[in-house]
């Protein structure tokens, strides 16, 4: 209360002071703003992926084309140049590309042979090559498969990059209920997520070049197994899309 009391002198002279920290502190916080926001800022967070190229196996003639679409114009937002190529192509069309993705849009029987040995990093949705690649064993419904309604992983490996910094537990990973595709991979895989409530269905899992996959085989790249469908891309929740962008980045090597 005394301080409070004191002349009108005192007090005018120490009026100024709050008001330039306020305007200091005003001043910083939008230089900050600023820097998040300019093309420079913008750029160095595509600094990673600048330059890696990603090659998209597709059915280029099917009718979920415009997802595959969608998910290459997304990736090359993200700092990716990515090129388009058909099922039926062999690896070896895939040329410099530094990471391989396989959606599940292509039909498995018309895929070509020899992606298993491609050491190249890869990325798929499609389990029912999980198999062919050596990711998991042989029957389906029980060593691969679809589960046809679900919205919720659980996040077992929070500390992976593939896990985006989420906390591990519960995750809602689409915006309404989907399919998602799931395997169960060999000793020398990492988990990062498995269905809800399905503690033996992994929706996430990945191996490092080196790793033992199944059939004793050792992987000959990084590969990675994401929970996708054909068109639930688009039906990811903010959660799901952090996944997404996590497992892509990890598996080309740009986290």
């Amino acid at each position: 209360m005394k301080r409070q009391n004191q002349g009108s002198e005192n007090e005018k002279s120490s009026a100024p002071a709050p008001k330039r920290r306020t305007f200091l502190t005003a001043a910083a916080g939008l230089g900050a703003l600023l820097a998040v926001t300019t093309p420079a800022a913008r750029a160095a967070s595509t600094a990673p992926r600048a330059g890696k190229k990603v090659v998209m196996v597709v059915q280029l003639s099917g009718p979920n084309l415009a997802v595959d679409q969608k998910i290459a114009a997304h990736l090359d937002a993200r700092g990716y140049s990515v090129r388009m190529l058909d099922q039926a192509q062999p690896p070896e069309a895939i040329g410099d590309a530094d990471l391989v993705i396989i959606s599940s849009t292509v039909s498995s029987k018309q895929v070509a042979a020899g992606w298993r040995y491609l050491p190249k990093p890869l990325l798929t949705w499609e389990n029912d090559l999980l198999d062919d690649f050596a990711m998991t064993g042989k029957r389906h419904d029980v060593d691969f498969g679809e589960a046809e309604k679900e919205r919720y992983l659980w996040l077992v490996n929070a500390p992976h990059p593939i896990a985006a910094g989420l906390p591990a537990g519960v995750t809602n990973v689409y915006g309404k209920q989907a399919a998602m595709s799931w395997g169960k991979p060999g000793l020398g895989a990492t988990t990062i997520a498995t269905l809800y409530g399905q503690p033996e269905k992994a929706a996430i899992f990945a191996y490092e070049k080196g790793a033992t996959m199944d059939y004793e085989s050792l992987a000959p790249a990084r590969r990675v197994m994401f929970f996708l469908n054909n068109d639930t891309f688009g039906n990811l929740s903010p959660a799901g899309n952090s996944l997404f962008d996590a497992a892509v980045d990890w598996t080309a090597g740009a986290s």
